[in-house]
């Protein structure tokens, strides 16, 4: 049974992490299906992974636990929707890193690997990008995604609703990341980039 509010178990998780790492840990928990609920407006209730997202999983709970605390992200795939229409997706995760030494080295290695990567540090940003973010999901020809916007703290506040101050002042201080593959449709570049970025220890994704 799905729960409409979060559990008290899960709550009480979310609201005893107050650095990034601990974030990270319990956001890879809840990609592996450990934990039902991750936070958000008012800490509703049982939310799991986009379908799409599964075959993403050991990678990206690898990412949250190096250090990269993730937001969101999707596969790199091209082909019918739901709707009907023709979806065209770029590969793409973002999130935040609060290592600069980290952060570093994931732009050097993205960037051999012909990836984009856009970080932003209080205003900053290693990398410019179209006004309103770079496009990374077109449906029916049409633009439908952006990503490598940076995001101000009040709204970084409601993603972490629920958690401790000293959490979410931890997600609010780090530096914004987001890496994309400008190839759109191709899945086999930026998770084993990543995962090498990271130490090499990270599984691949095809």
């Amino acid at each position: 049974m799905k729960l409409p509010w979060m559990s008290r178990a899960d709550r009480r998780r979310w609201e005893g992490a107050r650095t990034l790492p601990d974030l990270g840990e319990l956001m890879a928990l809840w990609l592996e299906g450990s934990l039902l609920s991750r936070p958000g407006p008012d800490f509703t209730g049982a939310i799991q992974p986009d379908p799409e997202t599964t075959r993403l999983v050991p990678v990206l709970a690898g990412l949250n636990r190096a250090g990269f605390l993730t937001d969101d992200s999707q596969p790199g795939e091209i082909g019918p929707g739901f709707d009907g229409l023709t979806w065209e997706q770029r590969a793409w995760v973002d999130g935040f890193v609060a290592d600069a030494g980290l952060a570093s080295r994931i732009c050097e290695v993205g960037e051999r690997a012909g990836l984009r990567v856009v970080v932003h540090v209080r205003g900053r940003q290693t990398l410019l990008v179209p006004r309103g973010g770079e496009v990374v999901t077109r449906r029916g020809g049409g633009d439908y995604t952006r990503a490598g916007i940076r995001m101000p703290d009040d709204h970084l506040a409601q993603v972490f609703e629920g958690c401790h101050p000293d959490a979410v002042r931890a997600v609010c201080e780090a530096r914004q990341v987001t890496v994309f593959d400008p190839v759109w449709g191709r899945n086999d570049v930026l998770w084993p980039t990543l995962a090498n970025a990271l130490g090499g220890a990270l599984s691949t994704v095809r």
